[in-house]
C-alpha cells in the first residue's frame, strides 16, 4: 500500500521517511500511473536539429513538435475545497484498476477530545476526475495517523479507521470493492496502530490497542478476538506466522527484558523463542534479535534462518546502551549490518554476512549514520542488482558518497560527470578530489533543499535519478539533478537546482517539476533518459506545487501534480496524460543490447560482476515510443570464472584502499578464530576470502577456506544469554 500525505499551507511536499518495518503509513513518494489501452495515441514528430530544451546537456537536442496540442487535450484539473488548516492523504487501490482514494482531514484539539471533519473522494480514471463519496463513510471523522489501509494483494480491500468517540469508541469502514462501498464495524478496543494485513491472506488482520493488547480478525475486521496482552511490537512473518515481543510486567520500557514469542495458529498456541530481547526484525529469510548479554550492559545480535527454532550469535562487535545496530538491507542471500562506533561520532562500520547471517566481515568503515539511528544515506539501487550507495565521513570531517557494485565487496567514490566541473582551485590543485556527491536521507534530515530521495526502479534497468553536487565533499548549496543510465558508473547533470522527479513507462519517460516557493505552471519531461528535456505549461493559472504522484510501478504514462491556490482553501490536482505524446508502440528495432557493468572505471569492461555477465534489452535513446504497461525486462546471463572480485574479505581481513587483495588485520595476526554454530564450536581456517552470497562464478580463483568442527559443545541459543559465546581468539 502506498499512501502520500500533504499538509495544506506548506510550500514543499510532505516528504516522509520509509517505514522499515510493518504495514504502517508510508510517506515515500512513489510514481505510479495509468495502464495503456487500445486508444489511439496522437504522437509527436521529431524536428530537424533545433534549440535545446530544459536540460543541461551540451549536445544539441532534437525538439519535439506538437507538445502543447498533444498534451492540452490530455490535461485534467480537479479542485478540492477544504478547511484552511488540514491535510490530504491519497492511496492507489489495486494494480491497474485506475482507482485513487483521497481523504481530506481537518481537525483541532478541543480540551481532552479532538474534533475533526473528513471528506472522502474517489477517482476511477487515474486521478483525472473525482467524486465526493463521503456519504459512504457516514461523514465520519477518519484519523489521519491510521491512514488509508490498502491490502497488498491488489484485491481491492480498503480499511478506514473512524473516530466515533462521542459514541464511545472507534469504527472500521471496510471495503472489498476498491472503495465503492464500505461496511461499518464498531471496534471492541481503541486502536494504537494501523491495521496490519497478513501478506499471505489479506482477510486476516492484526493490530494493537492502546492498552497493548494484541487483537486478531480472520474475517476482514468483522469480528475480533484478543490473543495476547502486554505486547510491545508485532510483525507478520511467512506462512501466517506472527512474531511479537511482550513483557510480563506490562511495561514496554524495559528493553532488554522482553520475550520474543511466535504463533503459527493465529494465537491458539504460543512459543517463546528468545528472552532478554531488546528488539527484533524480520528480513529476507532471517529473524534478527538484539539480546542483552550476561552483564546487562551490552547487546549482541542473534540470527535464525528457521523462524526462531535455532539461533546463532552473529560474529559482530557487541554494543552498549549508547550504541545501536541497524539492518540496512537483508535478502535471501545476505545482510548489510551497521554497527555504531563507540562515543558520539555519528559514524559506524558496515558489515556483510555469509548466507547464514552468522559470519560477518567489514565492508565499509566511517559509515555516516546519525547518533539517533534514524538517518543514513544508505540506498539500494533497484535498477541493477548488487548496487548500493551511501555516505562516509572522511578523516577531515567532510562527507563523501561511495558506491558498491558487488554487494559491498568493494566501495569507491562516484566519478565526476563529464558536464560538471569543480571550482577552479580544486580542479587545478586537487583534480582527483573532484567527485560527485549524492544527497539522500541524511541531507533531508539536515534541512537541506532536497525534495525527493534517489530514485530507481527494477523495470527501468540501470537508471538512477538523484540530487547531488560536484566538489571535494557534499556542498551546503542547493543541489542539482543528476542521472545515471548504467547503474551508477557514469553520471550526467541534467537539471539545475532541486526538482521533484518521476520515472514513467519503465524508464521511457522522465518527468520533473522545479522545487520552488513560487507558483509554477511548467512540467519538464525527457524521452531519452534525461539527456534532453522539454517543457509543457499545464495551466495558465500557476499554483503552489506540493508534490507529484502516479500509480505504483513506474509503468504509467500519466502523473498527478498536487498543489493549492493562493487562498489556501483549494487543493488542486492537475493530471497530465503523456500517452498521446508518443507516436507508436515500441517494436524490436527500438531496443538494443546492453551489457551491465561494462563501464567499470577500473578498466575491466567484461561485465563480470557477482560471477556472471548480464545482458539486457534496453530502449534506444533516440526511440520515441511507448514501452507499455506489459513491458517486461528481457535479459540473459552467462557465468564467469571466479576472481578476487567475487569474494568478500573473510572475518579478520580487509581490503586496503585502492586494492582488491584481502589483507589480514594486524590485531588478528597469528590468531585462530573459533565461533559457536548450532551448538558446536567451529574453527575458521581461511586464506582471507569468502565468496559473496549469491555469486555464481565458476572455476578460476578458488581460495582455501574451511570450518573445522572442534567437537566441543557451546551455548548459542537465545534463552541463555548469560552463557553465550560468540567467538574467541587464541
Amino acid at each position: 500500500m502506498i499512501c502520500c500525505v500533504f499538509v495544506l499551507g506548506l510550500f514543499s511536499s510532505a516528504l516522509g521517511r520509509h517505514l522499515q518495518e510493518g504495514n504502517g503509513l508510508s510517506l515515500v513518494w512513489r510514481l505510479h500511473g495509468e495502464p495503456g489501452d487500445a486508444e489511439e495515441r496522437h504522437g509527436l514528430e521529431r524536428r530537424e536539429l533545433s534549440g535545446r530544451s530544459a536540460g543541461l546537456n551540451e549536445q544539441t537536442c532534437t525538439a519535439l513538435r506538437g507538445v502543447d496540442s498533444a498534451l492540452q487535450n490530455s490535461t485534467s484539473t480537479f479542485t478540492f475545497r477544504v478547511q484552511s488548516v488540514g491535510s490530504l492523504s491519497l492511496a492507489w487501490v489495486g494494480d491497474g484498476s485506475g482507482v485513487l482514494l483521497v481523504l481530506t482531514t481537518f481537525q483541532v484539539p478541543l480540551f481532552l477530545m479532538r474534533f475533526g471533519q473528513s471528506n472522502l473522494y474517489r477517482s476511477e480514471d487515474y486521478g483525472k476526475t473525482f467524486k465526493d463519496v463521503t456519504h459512504v463513510i457516514n461523514h465520519t471523522f477518519i484519523q489521519t495517523e491510521f491512514g488509508i489501509a490498502i491490502s497488498p494483494d491488489h484485491s481491492g480491500k480498503v480499511i478506514l479507521t473512524g473516530d466515533v468517540s462521542e459514541f464511545g469508541g472507534f469504527r472500521l469502514f471496510r471495503s472489498r470493492d476498491f472503495g465503492l462501498t464500505f461496511e461499518p464495524t464498531d471496534l471492541p478496543f481503541v486502536p494504537l496502530i494501523q491495521m496490519l494485513y497478513n501478506p499471505g491472506d489479506c482477510n486476516t488482520l492484526l493490530t494493537l490497542s492502546i492498552t497493548l493488547d494484541l487483537w486478531l480478525s480472520e474475517d476482514f475486521g468483522a469480528t475480533w478476538r484478543k490473543i495476547h496482552n502486554s505486547v510491545c511490537l508485532v510483525r507478520w512473518g511467512p506462512r501466517n506466522s506472527i512474531y511479537f515481543t511482550t513483557n510480563n510486567n506490562g511495561s514496554c520500557n524495559d528493553k532488554g527484558m522482553l520475550d520474543l514469542k511466535k504463533t503459527v495458529d493465529y494465537g491458539k498456541t504460543f512459543h517463546t523463542i528468545a528472552s532478554r530481547v531488546y528488539s527484533f526484525v524480520l528480513g529476507g529469510k532471517f529473524v534478527f534479535s538484539s539480546i542483552m548479554t550476561g552483564t546487562g550492559t551490552e547487546r549482541a545480535i542473534h540470527v535464525s534462518v528457521d523462524g526462531g527454532e535455532h539461533w546463532n550469535i552473529a560474529q559482530l562487535p557487541a554494543v552498549n546502551h549508547q550504541q545501536f545496530y541497524s539492518i540496512l538491507a537483508a535478502n535471501q542471500d545476505m545482510i548489510f549490518m551497521h554497527v555504531d562506533d563507540p562515543g558520539d561520532s555519528g559514524v559506524g562500520t558496515i558489515y556483510v554476512s555469509d548466507d547464514r547471517g552468522t559470519v560477518f566481515s567489514k565492508s565499509l568503515e566511517r559509515h555516516l549514520y546519525t547518533t539517533t539511528g534514524s538517518d543514513t544515506d544508505f540506498t539500494a539501487i533497484s535498477s541493477l542488482k548488487g548496487v548500493y550507495m551511501t555516505s562516509i565521513r572522511t578523516d577531515d570531517g567532510t562527507i563523501e558518497t561511495v558506491i558498491t557494485y558487488d554487494q559491498g565487496a568493494k566501495w569507491q567514490p562516484l566519478r565526476r560527470p563529464q558536464n560538471s566541473d569543480c571550482d577552479s582551485e580544486t580542479s587545478t590543485n586537487r583534480p582527483n578530489r573532484c567527485k560527485l556527491h549524492i544527497y539522500a536521507s541524511y541531507s533531508t534530515a539536515m534541512k537541506m533543499n532536497v525534495p525527493v530521495l534517489p530514485l530507481s526502479q527494477p523495470n527501468a534497468v540501470g537508471l538512477i535519478l538523484a540530487h547531488g553536487s560536484v566538489g571535494e565533499s557534499e556542498s551546503a548549496l542547493a543541489p542539482d539533478v543528476y542521472v545515471s543510465d548504467d547503474g551508477g558508473y557514469s553520471w550526467l547533470q541534467v537539471l539545475r537546482g532541486p526538482h521533484h522527479y518521476a520515472i514513467l513507462d519503465s524508464g521511457g519517460l522522465l518527468v520533473a517539476m522545479e522545487h520552488t516557493n513560487s507558483p509554477i505552471n511548467q512540467i519538464k519531461f525527457s524521452t531519452d533518459e534525461g539527456q534532453c528535456w522539454h517543457t509543457y505549461n499545464f495551466t495558465s493559472d500557476p499554483f503552489h506545487f506540493s508534490g507529484m504522484d502516479s500509480e505504483p510501478g513506474s509503468r504509467s504514462m500519466n502523473v498527478s501534480l498536487w498543489g493549492y491556490r493562493n487562498d489556501y482553501t483549494k487543493w488542486v490536482v492537475i493530471t497530465v496524460d503523456f500517452k498521446k505524446l508518443l507516436t507508436r508502440d515500441c517494436t524490436e528495432t527500438d531496443y538494443e543490447e546492453w551489457l551491465a557493468h561494462s563501464a567499470d572505471p577500473s578498466g575491466s569492461n567484461d561485465g563480470c560482476v557477482m560471477g556472471y555477465k548480464e545482458t539486457f534489452l534496453r530502449l534506444k535513446k533516440n526511440s520515441v515510443c511507448w514501452n507499455g504497461r506489459d513491458f517486461a525486462v528481457t535479459k540473459k546471463q552467462s557465468p564467469c570464472p571466479c576472481s578476487v572480485s567475487d569474494y568478500h574479505c573473510d572475518f579478520g581481513y580487509y581490503r586496503p584502499e585502492n586494492s582488491s587483495e584481502c589483507v589480514e588485520q594486524e590485531e588478528m595476526l597469528g590468531r585462530a578464530l573459533e565461533f559457536c554454530l548450532n551448538g558446536t564450536t567451529e574453527q575458521l581456517q581461511t586464506s582471507g576470502y569468502r565468496k559473496i552470497p549469491g555469486n555464481q562464478c565458476e572455476g578460476g580463483f578458488q581460495p582455501d577456506r574451511k570450518e573445522v568442527d572442534l567437537r566441543r559443545l557451546c551455548a548459542s541459543d537465545a534463552f541463555h544469554p548469560n552463557s553465550l559465546v560468540s567467538f574467541s581468539l587464541h
